[in-house]
C-alpha cells in the first residue's frame, strides 16, 4: 500500500492584522516539505486547488513542477483538479509537461471539487455543474489514451483530428484518479470507465463508506476490468505528534479551519467531543501519535482493501516546525509500521 501526504495549503489568519498570512511563505514552506517527504520516503504528495483567500494554492500545477525540481521519487498528484472548471487540453499539457519534468512521477485526481469559486471566475454556470464535469473528464480520457483527438460535445468546441503536445512518458498516458465524496453516481462513473477512485472521508465514521466502496469494486469488475489493476485510496484529515500536548494544541488549528468553512455552510462551531470522537479508532480523523495513526490507517486496509492512504496534514495551517515534525513521524514511523 502506497502512502501518500495532501496538503490545501491553509492560511493561518494574522492575530495582530487580522489578515491571512502571506501565501509566498507558505508556498515556500510547502516545497520545503515536500523535500522532506521524499527523503523520509513518502510515496505520494497530493496538492490541492482553492480560488480563496484562506488558501495560498489556486494552480497545483505550478507548485508540484517546483516541487519536482527538488524530488527523486516522490509521485506528484493534484488534489483535486476542478476539472469541471478547466480546460482539459490545457489539463493535459502541464501535467504532461510536470511529467516529463519530474521523469515520469505526475499523476492527476479529477474531481468536481468542495467549493464552487472557480465557476464565476472562470466564466461557468453552475446550471451545468454535472454536464461540464462529464464532458471534459470524457475529453480529458480520450486526450490522455490518443495523441490525434476528435470529439465532439454541447459545452465546448469539437476538436477534429488535433494533436495535443508534449506527450507524457508512458505512450502518452498520465495515471488519473477519480476523487469522489461519497456520490454513488460519481463512484459508478469511476469504477465503468474503469479508473482509480479516491475517496474523501473526512467526517462520521469510515466504516460508513464500506458498502460505497464495496459497490465500486462490484461495479468495476461487472464492467470487465481486471481486479488486478484496480486502485483505490482514501483521503482522510492526518496529523502526527508524539507529544500529546501537541495533539490537544492541534485542536484550537482544527477547529478555526471547520468554523471558518462551516460558517458559509450552515455548520454548528466544531467541538471537542467531535475533535475526540474523530480521533478514536471508528472516527474518521487520524490525529494522534504514531502508533496510533499507523493502526488506524492500517485498519482502513483491513476493512477497506486499499491501495494508497493519502493523510491531508495541513488543515488549519499548523505552524512550519510542527508540520516538519508530523511529516518526520509519517515518513520515519507511522509508514514502517503499516508497510
Amino acid at each position: 500500500m502506497e502512502l501518500g501526504i495532501g496538503m490545501f495549503g491553509d492560511l493561518a489568519v494574522d492575530p495582530h492584522t487580522r489578515k491571512y498570512k502571506d501565501a509566498g511563505i507558505k508556498i515556500r514552506e510547502i516545497l520545503r516539505q515536500v523535500k522532506l517527504m521524499d527523503e523520509v520516503g513518502i510515496d505520494v504528495f497530493a496538492m490541492g486547488e482553492h480560488h480563496r483567500p484562506d488558501y495560498a494554492v489556486s494552480s497545483p500545477e505550478m507548485v508540484l513542477a517546483a516541487a519536482a525540481s527538488l524530488t527523486k521519487n516522490i509521485k506528484l498528484a493534484s488534489g483535486v483538479t476542478v476539472l469541471s472548471s478547466s480546460e482539459p487540453v490545457k489539463v493535459y499539457e502541464d501535467f504532461a509537461t510536470l511529467d516529463l519534468i519530474s521523469d515520469g512521477r505526475a499523476e492527476i485526481y479529477v474531481g468536481r471539487g468542495s467549493f464552487i469559486e472557480s465557476f464565476p471566475l472562470y466564466g461557468y454556470s453552475l446550471n451545468d455543474y454535472e454536464q461540464l464535469f462529464d464532458e471534459k473528464l470524457d475529453l480529458l480520457l480520450k486526450i490522455n489514451a490518443e495523441e490525434n483527438v476528435s470529439w465532439t460535445g454541447k459545452l465546448r468546441a469539437p476538436m477534429e483530428n488535433q494533436t495535443v503536445y508534449p506527450r507524457a512518458k508512458n505512450n502518452g498516458k498520465i495515471p488519473i484518479w477519480r476523487a469522489v465524496g461519497g456520490t454513488p453516481q460519481s463512484v459508478l462513473s469511476a469504477a465503468k470507465l474503469g479508473m482509480p477512485l479516491i475517496v474523501a472521508i473526512i467526517g462520521g465514521m469510515p466504516i460508513q463508506f464500506k458498502n460505497l466502496i464495496d459497490f465500486y469494486k462490484q461495479e468495476y469488475i461487472a464492467a470487465g476490468h481486471k481486479e488486478s489493476e484496480m486502485q483505490l485510496a482514501i483521503h482522510s484529515h492526518t496529523f502526527v505528534s508524539d507529544d500529546q500536548k501537541v495533539i490537544d494544541g492541534y485542536f484550537q488549528n482544527y477547529k478555526s479551519q471547520m468554523d471558518r468553512i462551516g460558517a458559509t455552510r450552515g455548520w454548528a462551531p466544531y467541538t471537542k467531543m467531535q475533535y475526540d470522537g474523530g480521533k478514536a479508532k471508528e472516527g474518521a480523523l487520524f490525529i494522534g501519535n504514531a502508533s496510533e495513526v499507523a493502526d488506524k490507517i492500517a485498519y482502513m486496509k483491513e476493512i477497506f482493501g486499499i491501495t494508497r492512504f493519502i493523510g491531508h496534514m495541513d488543515v488549519g495551517a499548523p505552524e512550519n516546525d510542527i508540520m516538519i515534525k508530523s511529516i518526520e513521524l509519517f515518513g520515519d514511523k507511522v509508514a514502517p509500521t503499516v508497510r
